[in-house]
């Protein structure tokens, strides 16, 4: 019967059918092979038909502190002697474990990758199977084709001042706020449009865009070109300038104001 046992929160030191001396060693010896191991604990000395005698218990006691054992005290065994306590013990029902359908199943799948994992190591190959990504792909498939797309064309945003001897070139729209003076350039691919006066020279439409337009809030530019029509400016204005539009009709260069615009698109469109 085991000398030292786990009971419930604490040991019990069963004493129980054995030689008081013995027993003493066996304990002492048990504590030399774990050191440490039970260090914190408290344990109740078991004893058969007599209590130990004081002399006893005061040996027992230092036998348990050396192993970090505090001895609670002494208690009367439960039973007459340890091969009645075995016996009893062996006729306790055991605790049967039923597994459920799904759980047998999941035993008997791991078993069978255990074995295959097993043989795939005796042959040399590698214990899982890496997929085959390129012979996975269905070939029914064909890869996508890839080509070189152009950008749409962009606006340039322009904020200030344009001197004489300065210019500006896009792919595009340009879009100034502020002034564009005398001897100053804009070329762009799509519309032009100037949120001030425009005095410069103004070339929308310079890919061949006829449908491209110049605006602006003050349109007193020294030449305009739209696609590969020309005009240049015939003199002073007379009257208040007025946010303005250039645009072809007919192949030539005509401007109109704002608010004009679309009372002459309406005629170009029934012309």
């Amino acid at each position: 019967m085991t000398l030292l046992r786990g009971k419930g929160l604490g040991l019990e030191v069963v004493l129980v059918g054995r030689d008081f001396a013995e027993a003493l060693l066996e304990l002492e010896a048990k504590l030399a092979s774990q050191p440490g191991f039970y260090r914190g604990t408290e344990a109740t000395a078991v004893y058969g038909d007599a209590e130990p005698a004081a002399d006893q218990a005061e040996a027992l006691r230092r036998v348990l502190e050396s192993g970090g054992i505090t001895l609670k005290g002494f208690a009367p065994a439960t039973v007459v002697d340890g091969a009645e306590f075995e016996r009893r013990r062996a006729l306790r029902p055991r605790r049967e474990v039923t597994l459920s359908d799904e759980a047998r199943s999941l035993v008997a799948d791991f078993a069978g990758a255990r074995a295959d994992i097993a043989q795939r190591r005796k042959r040399g190959e590698e214990s899982v199977r890496r997929a085959d990504l390129a012979a996975a792909r269905p070939s029914a498939i064909p890869a996508p084709t890839l080509s070189v797309v152009e950008p749409p064309p962009g606006t340039l945003y322009h904020v200030g001042t344009l001197r004489g001897g300065q210019s500006l070139q896009q792919v595009g729209n340009i879009v100034v706020v502020g002034d564009v003076n005398p001897g100053a350039e804009l070329t762009a691919s799509g519309d032009i449009v100037v949120f001030g006066r425009l005095g410069g020279v103004a070339h929308a439409g310079a890919q061949g865009d006829a449908n491209a337009r110049v605006y602006a809030l003050d349109l007193a530019a020294t030449q305009l070109r739209i696609a590969s029509c020309i005009a240049a400016d015939a003199g002073e204005r007379t009257g208040a300038a007025g946010p303005e539009a250039a645009f072809v009709r007919d192949g030539r260069i005509l401007v109109a104001a704002l608010d004009k615009l679309p009372h002459l698109e309406a005629q170009g469109a029934h012309s």
